[in-house]
């Protein structure tokens, strides 16, 4: 597996957001729950990319943990372990169905963070909150990620991953017109205004000898 390569977060954002309206626009702007109405029972990213993924939580997640997966769906990819080792293990998500797939959670909360971006938990619940490939499809992303914020105990961390795999209908038109590095500062930026200190980013793509391309993967990881 990669050691995480850090990458430097060097934009300087303002003390206000400086987004605009038709930023958070998107190709497709109908009902979101009819898009995902029929579970996608698959991958959204390739095996190598899964791969490093879960190895990241492996070493950065501590055993007693209480989880929440957020935008989740039939697979976490969290250790195998984790059911045992782990507190808890909570997920929120669009499709009901998929949820119920996911034998890694705990217990789980069907919610369309489009339509309220607000997470159904207590205050201060939660060590780790993780989003995978996700972020980009959030049309309130600064809100979810107060939310974030407001669920997670003092201390506690959000791992937002991302790679450049995405249903371009669906995301949001600002991320459609950056690249990787853009993309993780713009993350860095959301959490920011959602009041989380200075974030780190970590470039965790595989290399797998005689594949000449796996998918890029990438963390952004802030602390509250």
């Amino acid at each position: 597996f990669p050691t995480p390569r850090p990458v430097s977060l060097v934009k300087e954002w303002p003390e206000e957001p400086p987004f605009k309206k038709t930023d958070f626009f998107r190709a497709d702007e109908g009902d979101d729950e009819n898009f995902y109405t029929l579970p996608r029972l698959v991958y959204h990213i390739d095996e190598p990319a899964v791969a490093s993924l879960t190895q990241y939580y492996r070493s950065n997640i501590s055993p007693g943990s209480s989880i929440l997966d957020i935008c989740s769906s039939w697979v976490s990819h969290y250790p195998l372990e984790f059911k045992n080792t782990m507190k808890r293990i909570s997920g929120t998500g669009m499709n009901s169905l998929e949820l119920l797939a996911n034998d890694q959670l705990t217990d789980y909360k069907a919610r369309n963070l489009n339509v309220n971006p607000s997470l159904p938990y207590d205050d201060n619940t939660f060590d780790v909150v993780t989003c995978v490939v996700s972020i980009d499809y959030l049309i309130h992303p600064m809100e979810v990620m107060k939310e974030v914020h407001r669920v997670l105990k003092p201390g506690g961390k959000a791992i937002i991953s991302q790679s450049n795999r995405c249903f371009p209908s669906k995301a949001i038109s600002m991320w459609l017109n950056m690249n990787d590095r853009q993309h993780l500062e713009l993350i860095n930026g959301y959490a920011k205004y959602a009041g989380f200190g200075p974030g780190k980013a970590f470039d965790i793509t595989a290399s797998v000898p005689g594949e000449p391309y796996n998918d890029p993967m990438f963390i952004v990881e802030v602390t509250k």
